[in-house]
């Protein structure tokens, strides 16, 4: 037992956690980390008087009871805000936020119009990307065929053979439900995944050159920090993994899978990596922050939920994904719908900021706790005192020779 060997169990467990990233750093083995006798051998550990211990983690347990409440309250009121984001963005694709707006316009498109538009926006680039290609095979020709024969442009494809018409709810007349293809944008590979991992290696990382997107940088909705690189050639080799500004990135992998975020103006184009997805918006047609927030809604989430993969870990797959319903309805009235959420969730996220903090906070906290406890500065001299009137209180350089002692 431990208070036999001179210590606490209960103290012993907490005396550990300060350690625990420096364990981490030193524990060995490439795939599964482990501890060795050494490495533990090799931490240093306090040995105050066993009524001390004892005293350090009453008021330890005190302290982190008091801060876990406190942390309980600010975790309800998160999710409080996240029931009332979900609420505002459910109005929000239901047509409420902006029906007022909608009744006093006279000529908006219908859903309908609007595919009529947009498949004859398409009709043109494929006739101009035919017209290119017609150019580049006469001059491959004329150059006696040398290199690959230049690829022909084809037609996009409808497929609603997925496309389960039982998840659709109720929208605006106005409004049309269709699938990502026919809103992404005319450029190629406006839909897609990252690279296979055998297709993008960690040998291929560079410390400068075109930036690489994780999972990591969608969920925390962060592209400065601790980036990852590589070099232009082998961005060749994955442009059909690459991600503009603009473009909106979801993550694949989760628990839940789907977090959402856009790539911000004014980044370099980079690649994404093998659990992200990227939906380039039809420019005119879609926008970015209309989309972004539709696929946070619950709507999305619902069909998320049903569509995910995977036993282990849920997984979204490109195929799958091409089959979520969107709502297509005016550019102007997509616009107006961003004005409405985001003039209703500007507070909320301002409380939600608050709240990260506080949590950040009440972390700091709990390792100043721990640094106090382990440094002796925790106890007032009234509760040292009262340790010292323990029977069983001994000065910390008798315990050590005792437990010395002990050793064979």
């Amino acid at each position: 037992m431990l208070e036999s060997s001179g210590y606490s169990s209960e103290f012993f467990f907490y005396c550990l956690q300060p350690y625990l990233n420096a364990i981490n750093q030193e524990t060995s083995s490439v795939t599964v980390k482990h501890l060795s006798s050494r490495t533990i051998n090799q931490i240093p550990l306090p040995l105050p008087p066993l009524p001390e211990q004892r005293a350090i983690v009453s008021k330890i347990e005190q302290l982190f009871s008091e801060l876990d409440n406190g942390i309980a309250n600010l975790n309800t009121a998160k999710q409080k805000l996240e029931v009332y984001r979900q609420a505002v963005l459910k109005k929000a694709f239901e047509g409420e936020l902006t029906r007022e707006w909608r009744e006093q316009q006279t000529d908006l498109p219908s859903g309908e119009e609007l595919l009529v538009q947009i498949q004859e926006e398409r009709e043109r680039y494929y006739e101009e990307q035919m017209a290119q290609w017609q150019e580049e095979v006469a001059k491959w020709e004329e150059n006696g065929k040398v290199g690959k024969k230049p690829g022909k442009p084809r037609k996009l494809k409808d497929d609603f053979s997925l496309f389960n018409q039982e998840e659709l709810y109720y929208i605006p007349k106005y409004w049309k439900f269709v699938l990502p293809q026919q809103l992404c944008s005319l450029q190629k590979y406006s839909i897609g995944i990252g690279p296979f991992g055998s297709n993008l290696k960690v040998s291929d990382y560079t410390d400068e050159g075109v930036p690489l997107v994780f999972v990591r940088n969608i969920t925390r909705n962060s592209f400065d920090r601790n980036l990852k690189f590589i070099s232009q050639e082998k961005f060749l080799d994955l442009i059909p993994h690459s991600v503009h500004p603009g473009d909106i990135l979801v993550t694949k992998m989760g628990d839940p899978p789907g977090d959402v975020t856009i790539y911000p103006n004014g980044k370099p184009i980079g690649i994404i990596t093998s659990d992200c997805l990227k939906f380039r918006p039809l420019e005119g047609f879609a926008d970015n922050k209309f989309y972004k927030y539709y696929l946070e809604s619950v709507f999305t989430k619902k069909q998320l939920g049903v569509i995910t993969m995977g036993v282990a870990q849920k997984k979204i797959s490109l195929t799958r994904f091409k089959t979520i319903f969107l709502p297509l309805l005016s550019y102007e009235e997509q616009r107006q719908i961003v004005q409405e959420i985001e003039s209703r969730l500007s507070v909320c996220d301002k409380f939600l900021e608050s709240i990260e903090a506080s949590l950040k906070k009440a972390e700091a906290l709990r390792q100043s706790i721990l640094k106090k406890a382990f440094e002796g500065t925790l106890l007032t001299e009234a509760e040292l005192e009262a340790c010292r009137q323990e029977p069983d209180w001994e000065p910390a350089e008798a315990l050590l020779a005792r437990i010395q002692g002990k050793k064979v």
